[in-house]
């Protein structure tokens, strides 16, 4: 069996668990801490919180900045649910549009064309972890400035449309030299099991907003959000007498646990140094290998100004439909071999088509999604098992194409 991603989980990451077990501190703790300022000096940006979830992420930055019903929020039609899941639970109006053809991202051209005077939000999504293009998309926001009517101090202060980048798929990416986290105003990476660098469940808030907003402040301000209102976390009370405590706030619960941090602080030391270059390594594997056959629409994951995280490997299978692409995942999945499909975008499931969205209104994204396939990409895949997947799947799919011009 070829499994599709599964997680690194090896003696190092075993040993700094059981270290943090026998610790005492199993829940927000010395590591968590650690992991945000390794993770924010590394991203160089002012600071950085970690949660439970990208998700818990996405939605903290949407209610800190105020949006509720009436407010729209622009983001790619090609994007999972939670993208547009935390719109929804502010009250707020998703607003989708169109990818570009070649590599799946949301482009500032489409944005411009959804952009009203309610809008207070982009939201671009890096997927496969190929940044947007941060800086067409940042000055396209700062050019509707006229348009943005601030309700909060927050919107005040910003004076115009916040970027906040979904960046699930791309820690480690880079855009013209600098990180992801770094490219625009709030950035929140994942760290679910089936990401680069994992902390099983976990996920991670950049910050770095513009002047005048103090980001460091702004980090206090979250942690007393996401762990329930209180103005001491575990940590604070566990000082000597210092345990009385204070709601200053209705908060959310979504802290991140030292547990997962131990996992996250392994997996960052090792990332750009092993992790990164073994899966481009990979990447190039397959591009080497599927790069002769016609049938073969390569994924984009670097350009000029912009390199992956190597995420996912998103293969479009040219001159087919939907029902062939699934016939392919299931026969692979038939010969022990893990395919996956990256997304079933969001106007395309049956919440969002009762809300009166439809991804037929969005065809780059409808063609993108009934030709992909996701190959298996993970660190301890070897060289070996690449070559097995595309062997195989070049045999189902010249079966497919074979059997359509009989």
């Amino acid at each position: 069996m070829i499994p599709f991603s599964p997680p690194r989980i090896d003696q190092k990451i075993i040993d700094e668990v059981t270290d943090t077990l026998r610790s005492g501190w199993i829940t927000t703790g010395p590591k968590t801490k650690r992991f945000e300022k390794e993770l924010a000096a590394w991203c160089q940006v002012p600071a950085m919180l970690c949660l439970n979830s990208a998700t818990a992420g996405l939605e903290i930055m949407l209610r800190w900045f105020g949006i509720q019903e009436g407010d729209e929020v622009i983001l790619p039609a090609y994007t999972y649910s939670a993208t547009a899941n935390v719109i929804m639970h502010c009250g707020a109006k998703p607003v989708f549009v169109d990818v570009d053809p070649d590599n799946f991202n949301i482009t500032a051209a489409n944005i411009e064309k959804a952009i009203t005077y309610r809008t207070r939000v982009i939201m671009p999504v890096d997927f496969g972890g190929l940044p947007c293009d941060y800086d067409a998309i940042t000055a396209l926001a700062k050019s509707y400035a006229h348009l943005f009517v601030p309700r909060t101090e927050e919107q005040r202060l910003l004076g115009r449309i916040l970027i906040l980048s979904d960046a699930a798929h791309s820690v480690g990416a880079r855009y013209k030299g600098k990180l992801v986290g770094a490219l625009c105003d709030v950035s929140v990476f994942s760290f679910h099991a089936v990401k680069n660098l994992t902390t099983a469940e976990g996920g991670a808030i950049s910050l770095n907003l513009p002047a005048p907003f103090d980001n460091v402040e702004i980090y206090k301000e979250l942690c007393i959000l996401t762990l329930h209102g209180q103005n001491k976390d575990a940590l604070a009370k566990m000082q000597k007498g210092n345990w009385r405590y204070d709601i200053v706030v209705a908060g959310y619960k979504c802290n991140m646990t030292d547990i997962a941090a131990a996992i996250g602080l392994i997996e960052l030391a090792r990332y750009e140094s092993d992790t990164l270059v073994r899966r481009k390594e990979i990447f190039q594997r397959y591009d080497e290998a599927l790069g002769k056959f016609e049938w073969a629409q390569l994924p984009v994951w670097q350009t000029p100004h912009a390199q992956s995280s190597y995420h996912l490997y998103p293969l479009r299978i040219k001159n087919i439909n939907e029902q062939q692409r699934d016939q392919i995942i299931k026969e692979m999945a038939d010969a022990e071999i893990a395919l996956n499909v990256h997304f079933i975008p969001v106007p395309m499931t049956s919440f969002y088509q009762r809300l009166g969205y439809a991804l037929t209104n969005y065809p780059v994204a409808l063609d993108n999604y009934q030709r992909e396939i996701s190959l298996p990409v993970f660190y301890d895949l070897t060289n070996e098992q690449i070559d097995t997947v595309v062997t195989a799947l070049q045999k189902k799919v010249e079966a497919i194409l074979l059997k359509q011009h009989a």
